[in-house]
């Protein structure tokens, strides 16, 4: 989240330093390398997280989040959809405790109903439960045959009662 807070304030030109600072801030090559991992992907698919992020942002304009809130939720949509070892309550969770510790009181509750709305907005989930990348938009069907669409009428008559 920091680096993706570095990227966003000082631009791309930040990536040169994003190593030295990884490397100040732990000791573990695995974690620097995972920090270094999620800050490049999350960077790599900006335009996707954000959309995300605006389609469920209703009444706060995008310019207007601060530049942590921002980083945090773009931290755990990139997590949502490009990292399968990372379960989605897992991300949630640990956005909103990045809320809590770098930004206002009121952050971590925002973080979670944008972020809770993102996972629900997301329509393809594997059997764990992963969420994914939205579907694609469906393919145009043919017409009914009429036993069929009788057959259908049937199911949603047995559904009803």
């Amino acid at each position: 989240m920091q680096g993706l807070y570095q990227l966003d304030v000082q631009g791309p030109g930040a990536f040169e330093f994003l190593d030295e600072f990884f490397a100040e801030e732990d000791t573990d090559d695995f974690v620097r390398r995972l920090a270094g991992d999620w800050t490049k992907g999350t960077w790599e698919n900006l335009k996707q997280c954000d959309e995300l992020i605006v389609g469920s942002t209703i009444k706060w304009q995008f310019k207007r989040l601060s530049p942590v809130d921002k980083s945090i939720l773009r931290l755990a949509v990139y997590q949502f959809t490009h990292c399968p070892d990372v379960p989605p309550k897992v991300a949630l969770n640990e956005a909103i405790e990045l809320a809590k510790k770098y930004s206002t009181d009121k952050s971590p509750g925002f973080v979670n109903g944008v972020l809770d709305a993102i996972m629900r907005g997301l329509a393809v989930r594997d059997p764990l439960g992963r969420a994914g990348a939205p579907q694609a938009a469906p393919r145009p069907r043919r017409p009914m045959g009429r036993s069929a669409r009788r057959e259908l009428e049937d199911i949603n008559h047995e559904q009803q009662l």
